[in-house]
């Protein structure tokens, strides 16, 4: 295959490492009856070996220099397609869906600077995906399957723990890549669930009651979401909290799921709602 350099602006970083690939692939389990979905094939290292399998492979590429690459290396293969897409842009409901009607597999090697929004789109589609391993920067990874009350837990685990179950497969180091990074990598396995976790009554404002929670990390769970204007009224807010029996003195980061979910569904509860 044609040399292409990685390009900084693009966060690349190929992986090279024939070993590392082939545990991916491990975890990946690909069928001759699956629909994977490659984000950031790169120079296809990892697409050659699920290929390989039989699997029908979608493989979304933002490089337009590496677009037609890919396509010589992939002409004679008729379960690989390569799209030029952005995966934060593109409509990948209606790209996965328009292709086949059964859930799918998703392999990447995400870029670290776009890896939390990455993690948002999938969520935003869950349905849509019987299973997700993806490789990402190892501090993120480390948020993911962080317990509460630690620097790691955020907004990321609980929204991302609502939908899924996460497993931290392995780790990776900097040699295996080129250019090598200054980080460890890890490979993480995310396993959809057939419904959230728990009762938040409402996703959106779910979500939006999260945020607002770990917005001023410092503050106390009260003041965070009065400042983040969650709901309309001081007194809702009280309220929501004495019904879920929370301490509103207590931070965010040292709420669990449940009990999120728990002050989601009292806040719902109330009619001053912002």
């Amino acid at each position: 295959m044609e040399k292409i350099r990685a390009k900084k602006a693009l966060g690349q970083n190929f992986l090279v490492d024939s070993g590392v690939l082939t545990r991916i692939v491990s975890c990946v389990k690909p069928t001759p009856e699956d629909f994977i979905l490659e984000v950031g094939p790169g120079r296809g290292a990892l697409s050659r070996l699920l290929a390989e399998s039989g699997a029908r492979l979608l493989a979304v590429e933002l490089d337009r220099e590496l677009i037609p690459v890919l396509g010589a290396e992939f002409s004679g293969a008729q379960n690989v397609e390569v799209e030029h897409g952005d995966i934060l842009r593109v409509d990948l409901r209606e790209i996965l869906t328009q292709r086949s009607a059964g859930k799918w597999k998703v392999a990447a090697n995400l870029p670290y600077n776009i890896s939390s929004q990455v993690l948002f789109r999938f969520l935003d589609c869950c349905d849509l995906f019987q299973s997700l391993t993806l490789m990402l920067q190892k501090e993120v990874g480390d948020r993911l399957v962080a317990p509460p009350a630690c620097k790691d837990y955020g907004i990321l685990t609980v929204l991302l723990g609502l939908h899924f179950d996460i497993r931290r497969e392995f780790i990776v180091k900097p040699g295996s890549f080129r250019p090598i990074p200054k980080v460890d990598s890890a490979v993480l396995t995310f396993t959809p669930l057939p419904a959230p976790r728990v009762e938040v009554g409402d996703v959106r404002f779910f979500r939006l009651l999260v945020k607002g929670a770990f917005s001023q990390r410092r503050k106390t769970l009260y003041n965070a979401l009065r400042g983040a204007r969650v709901v309309e009224t001081d007194e809702a807010l009280l309220e929501g909290l004495a019904k879920s029996g929370i301490d509103g003195g207590r931070r965010g980061e040292t709420l669990s799921l449940p009990e999120f979910a728990a002050l989601s569904r009292a806040l719902l509860s109330g009619k001053s709602l912002a």
